[in-house]
């Protein structure tokens, strides 16, 4: 597709970020790591003035809030170390070696490197969390890209707050000029992804919103890697056996994860899988009843929201556990209280097309499936990809000491295949900020199955690799050199190695 000149103001963005790319490449690991740890500081010194305006905007709660302002410091500060260890630049060094099994091995060097400018699509429902100060922006940074945030909509004010907090505290740390920068509108967004300058984007919202956004990154005459996250229904799988040892605490648990932040979360369980003799009814009213009714981020959320739910209560075979509400105030915001619904596995097969969406907001479908029937094959028959999956087992049945162990190791595999994050005897909600951590899983999750949006492997998106061949060391990046003066881990494959590869499996 051609590229339109962009108008003045976003040209002067664009032509800053390009301009910062370089000498931001160039910074040394520490001096990066610093100015991370400072903006992280820098947004728990803010959080007194940040978190009102974002519960203006969005609805949610000052403890979610102040939560999100810690979670996201944690993370810039865990990327900060991350940035020091070396470990994400993948570094590999394969000597010369004369004696190579295909001829005369020349010595070969591979490293990382920054992709350059970089768009970030902030998402509505994490304001901090995935939002200007978020796990992508903090990725983004930590690589040595410099960072154009397209902030949402959703929360305008707030967006631009926390970039000024940020900004001059990468000021303060001596990072080079307008490494950060902030942008507003649709359309101004899809300019700036669609410049050549941008070398790649990434994104967090609708399946329809990013799955556009990803086909306009790939049809630019040189396309760009675009990380997307998008829909996930994220199923739960309970045995009778787990049922039988902690019914109510199934039951309260699950309420909790679908009705915080008034399930308007990408983690939140979709669908509950349990046997159509499950007799949990009782318990999930009485965990659902006291729950308080919750404002959803904007109407338009609101009325998508309620749209969805009185079509999924209309089908055929559905019948109430929990009813819920939602109501809408008299500037069009929606207020919700949980609503659960069952339904036979008959009636899901029947109705898939209809039930099997995510809907954005607190409502979960409890899917009563017949004794006898594997659950391994529901995911693969009912679902694409997804964020997470779950299982709650009895404790014999974790420890594998059961006659199902069979069908629940089937049950675990399927899930693996089609999901980022496999978790047993818990729910999805609340992302640990972890190195290890995987949010992402196979479309429509992301657009990118390889890739997560937290955890530091997050940073490797933004980064491509590049091989130095028979270079002289003071032209080599510190991690590929010999004496490795940043101590970062280096897998070597030793001159003479080859001529004996595959020799133990013979």
């Amino acid at each position: 597709m051609a590229t339109s000149p962009l108008p003045t103001a976003l040209e002067e963005i664009v032509a800053r970020a390009a301009a910062a790319a370089t000498p931001f490449a160039r910074t040394t690991p520490e001096a990066r790591a610093k100015a991370l740890v400072r903006v992280a500081d820098a947004l728990e010194q803010a959080s007194a003035e940040l978190v009102p305006i974002a519960m203006r905007e969005t609805g949610l709660s000052e403890a979610r809030l102040s939560g999100e302002v810690t979670r996201s410091a944690v993370q810039i500060r865990m990327f900060a170390d991350a940035v020091v260890d070396g470990a994400y630049l993948d570094a590999r060094v394969d000597p010369l070696d004369e004696h190579f099994a295909l001829g005369v091995r020349p010595d070969l060097r591979r490293t990382h490197i920054p992709l350059g400018p970089v768009v970030n699509f902030a998402a509505s429902n994490f304001p901090f969390a995935f939002s200007v100060p978020g796990g992508d922006s903090a990725a983004i940074l930590a690589a040595g890209c410099p960072l154009i945030v397209k902030a949402h909509p959703g929360h305008p004010e707030l967006s631009d707050a926390t970039a000024a907090v940020m900004i001059e505290a990468l000021d303060e740390a001596g990072m080079p000029e307008h490494v950060m920068q902030v942008v507003h509108g649709f359309d101004e967004g899809i300019a700036v992804l669609t410049d050549p300058r941008i070398k790649g984007g990434a994104f967090t919202g609708s399946i329809a919103g990013g799955r556009a956004l990803a086909d306009i990154a790939q049809s630019r005459p040189a396309p760009i890697p675009f990380y997307g996250e998008l829909g996930s229904v994220n199923p739960v799988f309970v045995t009778q056996a787990a049922l039988d040892e902690r019914r109510d605490a199934i039951a309260e648990g699950y309420v909790t994860s679908v009705s915080g932040s008034a399930g308007q979360l990408c983690t939140k369980p979709g669908f509950v899988f349990v046997p159509d003799s499950h007799g949990l009814d009782t318990a999930l009213n009485t965990a659902a009843t006291p729950v308080a009714e919750h404002r959803l981020l904007n109407p338009r959320i609101a009325q998508g929201y309620a749209e969805r739910r009185e079509l999924i209560m209309g089908t055929p075979g559905v019948r109430a556990v929990h009813e819920g509400g939602i109501r809408f105030d008299d500037e069009g915001q929606g207020w919700a209280t949980p609503t659960i619904v069952a339904m036979s596995l008959d009636t899901l097969r029947e109705h898939a097309e209809t039930l099997t969406h995510e809907v954005f907001g607190p409502m979960s479908l409890l899917v009563e499936v017949p004794d006898g029937t594997a659950y391994a094959p529901l995911m693969g028959e009912l679902f694409e990809g997804n964020l997470t999956g779950t299982v709650h087992l009895s404790d014999d049945e974790m420890a594998g000491a059961t006659a199902n162990h069979a069908a629940l190791a089937e049950l675990v595999e399927a899930i693996t295949l089609q999901a980022g994050r496999v978790l047993f005897d818990g729910w999805p909600t609340g992302v640990a900020v972890s190195p290890a951590q995987t949010h992402g899983g196979p479309w429509p999750a992301t657009t990118l199955d390889t890739s997560t949006s937290v955890g530091t492997a997050a940073i490797s998106r933004f980064q491509r690799p590049v091989t130095y061949q028979n270079a002289a060391a003071v032209f080599l990046p510190a991690e590929l050199r010999d004496d490795n003066p940043r101590g970062v881990a280096q897998r070597i494959s030793p001159a003479g190695e080859s001529q004996n590869w595959g020799s133990r499996w013979r």
